[in-house]
């Protein structure tokens, strides 16, 4: 441990011009007393550490010194590539290696070129999780992580409605969707996808699979997330909107079937006198539906099915009987 600390505040000399005893025990997250015994330990080892005294004091590398000790390990390398979502990396296990992976690409940077990783912070940040939800990293993430990382095989239980099945898995990638973890994984039957926090368990197999090359885990994403969104969307409802209503549909409802649903209404004919516009709107269920619908007020009136329009009916007496 003390190796792998000495090498990081070599680093971290490296990487600026001068640095202070307390912001050294800060990133090394031990005592001053400690770096000043680090510090010395590096002297005697040939490394020029030189130290300044007094209140703006603090500790540098002279004479041009370099350190060779930047090559990237390989979980460092692929940890930079998520250096960008940090929530993910903290869930996965991997803020250390991303950590040391950014201080020896800031070692071997030209000076000039040092604060780059500070620039860029400061203009872009990719916050993952919807709003208003507590993220929850799920228990058995870290694990899969590191079985996705060395095509590791895995026996998982699964939860999937009442039942708890068994699966042997070859995880291909994990996908965070709006704060929510899934694996990309395969198994008897093709390529599916699981939700991370459904596992009950997940025990290395030690046996690996074969990668196929050919998987693409972005675009096999883009084309099952499609699917799913369609898959749910089972019934078929008939609403009269206005054009502020059918403005705000897209934002009530899923995006892209309002979008279609609205389009093709333009294309089949005119709005009406009154310019509204009848849309006929793929929805998961009429309860889902009642409660999308009910944020349009009074620019979407609900023409079908008869039993959803009973329950926007009745939904409407009792509104009124609270305002009375």
């Amino acid at each position: 441990m003390r190796a792998a600390r000495l090498i990081k505040m070599v680093l971290l000399l490296q990487a600026r011009p001068s640095i202070t005893g307390a912001e050294l025990a800060r990133e090394l997250e031990v005592s001053e007393r400690t770096v000043t015994r680090d510090a010395a330990a590096l002297s005697e080892a040939g490394i020029p550490v030189y130290a300044d005294r007094g209140r703006a004091g603090g500790y540098r590398l002279i004479g041009g010194y370099r350190t060779r000790l930047t090559g990237l390990g390989r979980t460092e390398a692929e940890a930079l590539f998520l250096s960008g979502v940090p929530s993910a990396l903290r869930e996965m296990g991997l803020a250390d290696a991303a950590s040391a992976a950014r201080l020896k690409v800031s070692a071997a940077l030209l000076p000039e070129l040092r604060d780059a990783s500070h620039t860029v912070a400061q203009r872009f940040h990719l916050d993952a999780p919807g709003w208003w939800r507590e993220p929850e990293a799920p228990e058995l993430l870290p694990g899969i992580a590191d079985a996705v990382w060395d095509d590791l095989r895995i026996a998982v239980r699964y939860r999937r409605r009442d039942a708890e099945v068994r699966r042997e898995l070859e995880p291909y990638g994990l996908v965070l969707k709006a704060g929510v973890w899934y694996l990309a994984a395969r198994a008897e039957g093709g390529f599916r996808v699981y939700r991370v926090d459904r596992f009950a368990a997940v025990e290395p197999t030690g046996a690996r699979f074969v990668r196929d090359e050919e998987f693409d885990l972005p675009a096999f994403w883009e084309e099952r997330a499609e699917q799913f969104a369609r898959s749910i969307l089972r019934e078929r409802v008939v609403v009269r909107l206005t054009p502020a209503g059918a403005r705000r549909l897209p934002h009530v409802t899923d995006r892209v079937a309002a979008e279609e649903a609205v389009r093709e209404a333009r294309e089949a004919g005119e709005p009406d006198g009154q310019g509204r516009l009848t849309v006929t709107l793929p929805v998961e269920s009429y309860e889902v539906a009642l409660a999308q619908l009910l944020g349009l007020g009074p620019d979407a009136e609900v023409l079908g099915p008869p039993e959803l329009r009973e329950l926007f009916a009745e939904a409407a007496r009792r509104t009124a009987e609270l305002y009375r």
